[in-house]
C-alpha cells in the first residue's frame, strides 16, 4: 500500500510530556495516545519536532519509540521522525532505531548547515538508501532556515526509489500547489501548516501532520475527513472556531501553547525543557479563556 493510501487525513505530531523534574512522563505520554485516537486522527507520529526531539538524548527516543509503538498496538499507523543536519549521523540512526511496526520514517530538512539544493538533493538520496522504511520528507524553512523547493522535493520523489512523500510546511500555498501539481501519482503530500490546512485541502491535499490535532483531535480530523470528502461547508464551519486556536497554539512557541492546551484539558502537565519554557501568563489566560467558551 502507497503512503498515499495508508496515511490520508489527519497524522498528530506528538508532544512529549515531562514531569517537574524534566524526567518523561509516560503515563501522560499513554494518555495523549490515547486520547488523540479516540478523536479519530488517523495516525500518529513520535519525535517530531512538537516532540521538542533538540532536548531528547539518543536513549530517551529509543524509549519513547518503542513505548509508543507498545501503547498504540497497532490501533493506527505510527511514523517515526528521525532527521538532523548531519547525513551519516541521521544514517546511523535509520539504521539502529526499531521501525519494524513503523509506517514511514518522517525527515526534516537539515538546519542551520543551509545546504544548497542539490546538498537537499543528496542528503535525502542517502538516507532514503540506508531506511528501512519509506521515507517523508519534511520542508520547514522557518525551522531550518532553507526552502527546499518544489521542484527539489519533485526531483526526489521522481529519481529516488524510496522517498514515499513530503509534510510541506513552506507556509506556501503556491509551492504546495506547484507539488500537487507535478507530483507523481502515489506521492503523499500532506501539510505541516494547521492554519492552512483549509485551503490546501481545496487543492488537493491528502491531510496533515498537525500540532492543533494534540488537543482538539475530533475537531480537527472531521475538519481534514470533510475536506478531504469535498464538503467543505462542513470543513468550513469546523475550522472557523479553531482560528484562533491556531494563533494562540504558535503565539510565543511550539510546543509551549500546545502544552499549555493539553494542560487545562487535563491530559498533561505544564512542563518543557530549556531552551523552551511555558507559555507567558498574558498568552496562557487567553488559551483558558478561549477554551471557556
Amino acid at each position: 500500500m502507497s503512503l498515499r493510501n495508508q496515511l490520508k487525513g489527519t497524522g498528530v505530531a506528538l508532544v512529549t510530556p515531562f514531569h517537574s523534574n524534566e524526567s518523561i512522563d509516560f503515563a501522560a505520554l499513554g494518555n495523549l495516545i490515547d486520547f488523540v485516537i479516540a478523536g479519530g486522527v488517523e495516525y500518529v507520529v513520535t519525535l517530531g519536532t512538537t516532540g521538542e526531539t533538540p532536548t531528547l538524548d539518543k536513549q530517551e527516543k529509543l524509549s519513547i519509540v518503542n513505548y509508543t509503538f507498545e501503547k498504540v498496538n497497532g490501533r493506527v499507523p505510527v511514523v517515526v521522525g528521525i532527521g538532523g543536519n548531519n547525513t551519516r549521523a541521521v544514517i546511523n540512526d535509520l539504521e539502529q532505531f526499531p521501525l519494524d511496526k513503523a509506517a514511514a520514517v518522517l525527515s526534516a530538512a537539515p538546519y542551520y548547515s543551509k545546504p544548497s539544493q542539490e546538498g537537499l538533493f543528496q542528503h535525502y538520496k542517502m538516507l532514503a538508501a540506508a531506511s528501512p522504511k519509506p521515507i517523508i520528507l519534511y520542508n520547514v524553512p522557518g525551522r531550518t532556515g532553507r526552502n527546499m523547493e518544489a521542484a527539489t522535493s519533485i526531483r526526489l520523489a521522481k529519481e529516488v526509489a524510496n522517498i514515499g512523500g513530503i509534510k510541506e510546511a513552506g507556509n506556501s500555498v503556491p509551492q504546495t500547489m506547484q507539488l500537487l501539481r507535478d507530483r507523481p501519482a502515489d506521492f503523499l503530500v500532506v501539510s505541516g501548516d494547521d492554519d492552512l490546512v483549509l485551503p490546501e485541502l481545496a487543492a488537493g491535499i491528502d491531510g496533515v501532520i498537525s500540532v492543533a490535532a494534540n488537543c482538539f483531535p475530533k475537531e480537527f480530523s472531521n475538519m481534514v475527513r470533510a475536506g478531504l470528502s469535498g464538503d467543505f461547508d462542513t470543513a468550513r464551519k469546523l475550522n472557523t472556531p479553531l482560528i484562533e486556536a491556531y494563533n494562540l497554539l504558535f503565539a510565543e512557541n511550539n510546543p509551549a501553547g500546545v502544552k499549555a492546551f493539553l494542560t487545562e484539558l487535563g491530559v498533561i502537565e505544564n512542563h518543557l525543557r530549556l531552551p523552551l519554557v511555558p507559555l507567558s501568563d498574558t498568552v496562557y489566560n487567553k488559551i483558558k479563556a478561549y477554551l471557556k467558551k
